[in-house]
């Protein structure tokens, strides 16, 4: 039976906040057995955020953000997701600012982070959510569901009203190396005609082409990284806003149209569905090496 884990040791690396435009420094330390995801705020004397749905701040349109008295953090989605797809049960994460960096707007840094920090078993099981019934959240025509499967999957399927983005498709099987290779690289993208209202909004003020496809009219502003890029990001989103369920998840989830608000419905309807699912044991697995050519962004 799988571990619980945590990395090895304390790094550190600094970006650009998406929509403050502020220059955050972030930590990632060691945490023990059972203390989960934990964000702490320097600026405000450490005080402390965990990466659970029971904290989420309402705000989850564009980003993912948590709350817990006075302290917040935004954009959570890209960290967290690579912290699940490398089994990374416990962690400290210290920001100076409410806005986690965005880096290259994938979550290829992130990745390159925890491996750099090393990940350490810990010798106390972990806990993996087992899917037994269906569970479905509906939203006009977006759907979200999990259905009981061995193995987490995730079917996704994105519909813009957009000559160059209309319909993409994919599933995969979720694992370490795959989320590496497959969906880590895949970038946050956005609508050239959006960009001035969200930043008169007084968001996406430190977006650029360094860190989000940029559609226009007639072309994408910047180079692909895959072909279906878009979908694949949604895919990486989904799996970080899942992350605030606390657990492991272990079950076919199928999307249609969906976005953060979505995601997170579906995390706090998975906890309040209690008799849906099944804590089961987690095979044991080992760590996956970074692949050549994933590069942490300067920011």
């Amino acid at each position: 039976m799988a571990s619980q884990r945590t990395v090895r040791r304390t790094v550190t690396c600094a970006g650009i906040g998406l929509h403050s435009g502020h220059k955050v420094t972030l930590t990632l330390k060691p945490a023990p057995v059972d203390t989960g995801i934990r964000f702490q705020r320097s600026d405000l004397n450490g005080l402390e955020i965990p990466a659970h749905v029971s904290h989420l701040s309402g705000r989850q349109q564009l980003q993912t953000g948590l709350v817990a008295r006075d302290a917040s953090v935004d954009t959570v989605e890209h960290l967290l997701a690579a912290l699940r797809a490398l089994g990374v049960d416990n962690a400290y994460i210290e920001l100076n600012h409410p806005e986690v960096p965005i880096m290259d707007g994938s979550a290829a840094p992130w990745v390159y982070l925890i491996q750099d920090a090393g990940i350490r078993d810990q010798g106390v099981p972990r806990r993996t959510i087992q899917v037994r019934r269906a569970i479905q959240v509906q939203q006009g025509d977006k759907r979200i569901a999990l259905y009981p499967s061995d193995r987490f999957k995730i079917t996704y399927t994105i519909s813009f009203d957009h000559p160059l983005l209309r319909h993409q498709q994919k599933t995969l099987e979720l694992d370490e190396q795959v989320f590496i290779n497959e969906i880590a690289p895949a970038r946050t993208f956005g609508f050239l005609k959006e960009v001035e209202m969200l930043r008169q909004r007084g968001m996406a003020l430190g977006g650029s082409l360094e860190n989000a496809i940029v559609l226009g009219e007639t072309g994408v502003l910047n180079p692909l990284r895959f072909e279906d890029e878009f979908v694949r990001h949604k895919m990486l989103d989904v799996i970080g806003d899942l992350a605030l369920v606390g657990h492991e998840l272990r079950g076919h989830l199928v999307v249609h149209r969906g976005g953060h608000a979505l995601h997170t419905a579906l995390a706090v309807e998975l906890l309040r569905q209690r008799d849906a699912w099944q804590f089961a044991e987690t095979p044991a697995t080992s760590t996956v090496a970074v692949p050549a050519g994933v590069r942490v962004a300067a920011g």
